[in-house]
């Protein structure tokens, strides 16, 4: 079954046979759902209804299959979340006169289609919605998911997408800092493109909303004009590809930077002068979702008239004008009075300003063309009234603890086997004990473009503009430097899918753990959490069952961390010829650092702000494991049974234990520290080398190469060795592994010099990336 509707009670209007289904193919409107919308109107829908109705119950707009789930996080919020879920963006409070806004968002399906222009509107829908709340933008990251290097299409979408996302960030001057890329066979039909932005808000900023008020107010339209980019663009967000791709070319959105940048400077201006009473982007569904939205918010209706939309081509109808994704395009309300200082702004800035309706008391939304009355509904219908789908889904279980039966688990993927979906246990483990040389390991690795350096990416992204970076793109975890405070901002983004495809509630759990211990390396802690769910067919049980898994993990490590979820985004069908893309939660992490100076550089830091990468010759260095990483990868099943008190435990005693890792590092002169994340401690290691600084270690194979959660490593002067009594504990392993030396990589028995190593690492990703 598909899910349960409330019950409206009104005559359905009967279904006629082949014309009315195609009818239904054409807008994605099914049967049940026509169904819905008679009991609405008491009739059936007629003319530009059907686009609008088509739009706003898609599922990339109305959240129709995750929005019962959603609302789990909202047990995450701490008293410092000044706006979450219903706004663009959410805002945390960091106190000192100083408030981020963020959010993070998906383009996967634009940007499979046409990767350059997908990617890069992708940025500027997640720049709008922050400049939307009033708040300058002040860096961006980004979290990517591609296939194997050598599959169909794969070189070009990994160039394309780096170019959308360098071309639109670096002209519209907002630094891309951090980010994830990863490869992996599970992307190769379907890749994964999220962004995410944030601004920030001062003392003096006002905040922007988006409910509509004041009848008798003017509705204006402003930024670039209307073209037929777009169209239909959200409901094809909303369902699996074929494998024609070819002719969704037309629903991609085009973007244009420039536009961008003016927009953001005539937004926040108009904003901070207090000329506007509401605002909201004209993102997926363009007008249709901007307007009903407000004036539902608003419980007002807009009087709306379509022939004084400023259009691109003249030969567009009222559908295509409703339905248009063009960029760099506003909605707002203002008072009558103030409309006229208002456009001059916009006209100082070359962009236009059209009042195009007015603010209506009743709420209804009254839709003109050229004096023709189009349509005319309660907005609530459409947005308050879209369906909400309660999808069947089972009870979660982890892998290692459903193989003995593995077809009839409740949680499995009944169309993969074991080996494809979710890799056993056993086999996993064999992989790690197996290996007795680490040299051959590390060489097929250097060959691979999957492990190579992300340095011919990144260096594509102004990382600076804007004065505010203190750490890009070259380190683990940004840092911006607050204007106010003189604290650091912390950025991260979470999600490994190495993790992901062994069990996604683990995964899940990675995707917060892993950058909030980033943090905590650097004597940071996290301070609010975005979120970007993207995952398969949601009308499979198999993966709702995940994405329900999924949700209540980030709900629960959250809350035990207190690390409120102040926005986010789904995205579902995200499968080809039904293959779906491993399940991938996504997590962008924004945190605090109590001081920055020189923070991570390859120079000496300053005082308790450790760098990056090694910064002496003849240091000691010392492995921190959190209290289960050695126990043969139990922490795999004891964290999966979620509704267990043990679970509860675990995730309590990781806060504890974070906190003493930030005090550690904020009481010592650490030199340099990392988090381990996948490849192992060795492969590791040598990230820690760029600054031209090497190291031996004195481990077996095995403990080198294998992935483990949690190891950090920790530089120390070998004449100051830090008090480490606090972690041990809390059950915190610390041993001494070697120490650092000039220019050589010596591990077991792989020899290699640093230069050699980041020739080679990053000859490999050159070759993909141009």
């Amino acid at each position: 079954m598909a899910g349960a509707f409330l019950p409206v009670a009104a005559p359905n209007p009967t279904l006629e046979e082949d014309d009315m289904k195609e009818k239904l193919k054409h807008y994605r409107i099914s049967e049940a759902e026509y169904e819905r919308i008679g009991q609405l109107l008491g009739r059936a829908p007629a003319g530009v209804e059907w686009a609008l109705f088509s739009a706003l119950w898609s599922e990339h707009c109305s959240y129709k299959s995750s929005k019962v789930h959603l609302k789990k996080f909202a047990s995450t919020l701490t008293p410092s979340v000044a706006s979450a879920a219903g706004e663009n963006a959410g805002i945390v409070d960091l106190g000192q006169g100083e408030r981020v806004v963020f959010k993070m968002e998906s383009h996967n399906h634009p940007s499979f289609i046409e990767p350059t222009q997908g990617a890069a509107t992708g940025v500027g829908g997640i720049l709008r919605d922050i400049f939307t709340m009033g708040a300058r933008p002040i860096a961006s990251a980004d979290f990517l998911c591609f296939g194997e290097t050598k599959a169909d299409r794969m070189p070009q979408l990994v160039d394309g997408v780096v170019r959308g996302i360098s071309g639109y960030g670096n002209a519209v001057g907002v630094p891309t800092v951090t980010g994830k890329t990863q490869f992996d066979p599970t992307y190769n039909r379907n890749i994964l493109v999220n962004a995410m932005s944030v601004g920030l808000l001062l003392p003096e900023d006002p905040v922007a909303l988006s409910a509509a008020r004041g009848p008798g107010n003017d509705v204006v339209y402003v930024g670039a004009k209307t073209g037929k980019d777009g169209v239909h663009g959200a409901a094809m967000a909303s369902e699996s590809f074929a494998e024609d791709t070819e002719a969704k070319k037309p629903n991609v959105q085009i973007g244009d930077p420039f536009f961008e940048k003016l927009l953001i400077e005539s937004c926040l201006e108009v904003i901070g002068k207090k000329l506007v009473v509401a605002i909201q982007d004209m993102g997926a569904a363009g007008l249709t979702s901007s307007s009903f939205e407000m004036a539902a918010k608003g419980g007002l209706g807009f009087e709306l008239h379509l022939d004084r939309v400023p259009l691109r081509d003249l030969s567009m109808g009222p559908e295509e004008i409703l339905l248009s994704e063009s960029q760099e395009r506003m909605l707002l309300v203002c008072e009558p009075a103030h409309f006229s200082e208002l456009a001059e702004v916009f006209s100082r800035w070359g962009l236009d300003a059209v009042r195009i309706g007015k603010v209506r008391s009743a709420r209804e939304m009254q839709i003109f063309w050229h004096g023709e009355k189009l349509a005319e509904l309660d907005p609530a219908l459409i947005v308050d009234q879209a369906p909400v789908y309660e999808r069947p889904h089972g009870e979660w279980k982890s892998p290692r603890l459903r193989r003995a039966d593995f077809s009839s688990a409740r949680g499995a993927r009944a169309d993969a086997p074991p080996s494809t979906s979710a890799p056993t246990p056993s086999a996993l483990e064999a992989t790690a004990l197996q290996p007795t040389a680490l040299q051959p390991i590390m060489e097929q690795r250097l060959k691979s473009a999957a492990w190579g350096s992300r340095e011919s990416i990144y260096r594509q992204y102004d990382q600076r503009v804007g004065g505010m970076t203190a750490a890009g793109c070259d380190h683990q975890i940004a840092v911006l430097r607050l204007p106010r405070s003189h604290r650091g901002l912390l950025l991260a983004t979470g999600g490994r899918c190495s993790w992901l495809k062994r069990d996604v509630v683990v995964g899940a759990l990675d995707a917060v753990l892993f950058p909030s211990l980033q943090m905590a390396v650097k004597g940071g802690y996290p301070v609010g959490a975005t979120d970007c769910l993207n995952f398969g067919n949601p009308e499979r049980p198999e993966i709702m069952t995940e994405f329900v898994a999924s949700v209540e993990a980030i709900r629960d490590v959250c809350m035990a961390l207190r690390i409120p979820v102040v926005s986010g985004n789904v995205s579902f069908y995200n499968e080809t010829l039904g293959e779906g893309v491993t399940s991938t939660p996504a997590i962008g992490l924004l945190g605090l650092l109590p001081q920055v100076g020189c923070v991570g550089g390859e120079a000496a830091t300053g005082e308790n702000q450790p760098g990056d990468f090694f910064q002496r010759e003849k240091s000691k260095l010392f492995l921190v494991e959190l209290p289960w990483v050695e126990e043969e990868n139990k922490l795999e099943w004891r964290l999966m049974s979620l509704a267990a008190a043990q679970t509860k435990s675990i995730l309590s005693g990781i806060a504890t234990q974070l906190a003493a890792i930030q005090h550690l590092v904020m009481t010592n002169q650490i030199l340099s520290s990392q988090l381990i994340g996948e490849g192992g401690l060795a492969w590791g290691l040598a990230g820690f080398t760029k600054s031209g600084i090497g190291f031996r270690l004195e481990r077996s194979t095995r403990d080198l190469v294998k992935d483990s959660l949690y190891q950090m490593v920790f530089e120390v002067d070998s004449r100051r060795q830090p008090d480490f009594s606090k972690l041990r504990a809390l059950g915190l392993k610390v041993s001494e592994i070697g120490h650092t030396q000039a220019n050589l990589i010596e591990a077991a028995d792989w020899r290699m010099k640093v230069e050699e190593f980041w020739n080679q690492r990053r000859a490999t990703m050159t070759e993909l990336i141009h």
